[in-house]
């Protein structure tokens, strides 16, 4: 199995091998919270396959959980169970699956393209009212801005949108493995 290298994807790895084998999560969710986990932060967890795949991804851009242990444990149950691009997890699939938690900073909001880098930043696109898009920074693929914001505009259903009619949002990431 996947070794992780830190907390934050220990923590999600071992909540994705729970709640695929059908696991109590409560015993994950009652351990001792180390520091780095107790402040309240947004994040993704992303699970890939071992050839780099993505197999899950569900985030939050705003904190829900009262800390990041409970907001890496309720992503990590989303994306192993809840991404609608993919089927559940099943305990099979295991042993090929890799995970990484991208710790996100307060988005802020983006006068001018200019500022955007997509190997720094991470964005949100949004309409004002319902629709909006994300995607985190550093993405293999995505090498310019216009790349991104359509990637972004396309996941918000606002691919028809000039961008003038719309609001994006900059954040940073911290990825652990």
């Amino acid at each position: 199995m996947f070794k992780t290298k830190s907390p934050y994807s220990s923590l999600a790895m071992d909540t994705i091998v729970a709640i695929v084998k059908n696991q109590d999560i409560d015993a994950i969710r009652s351990r001792d919270i180390p520091d780095e986990l107790k402040e309240q932060l947004a994040c993704f967890v992303s699970i890939h396959l071992k050839d780099g795949s993505l197999r899950g991804c569900i985030g939050t851009i705003e904190p829900r959980e009262k800390n990041l242990h409970f907001e890496i444990i309720s992503n990590a149950i989303a994306a192993a169970n809840r991404d609608t691009r993919f089927l559940p997890i099943i305990p099979s699939e295991l042993e090929n699956l890799e995970v990484s938690v991208d710790v996100l900073s307060k988005p802020f909001f983006i006068e001018n393209i200019e500022q955007l880098d997509p190997k720094k930043y991470g964005i949100i696109v949004s309409d004002g009212a319902f629709s909006r898009g994300v995607l985190l920074p550093d993405i293999d693929g995505v090498e310019t801005v216009e790349k991104q914001l359509n990637i972004a505009k396309r996941k918000a259903g606002l691919s028809d949108y000039r961008l003038n009619q719309l609001k994006i949002y900059a954040f940073t990431s911290t990825r652990h493995h």
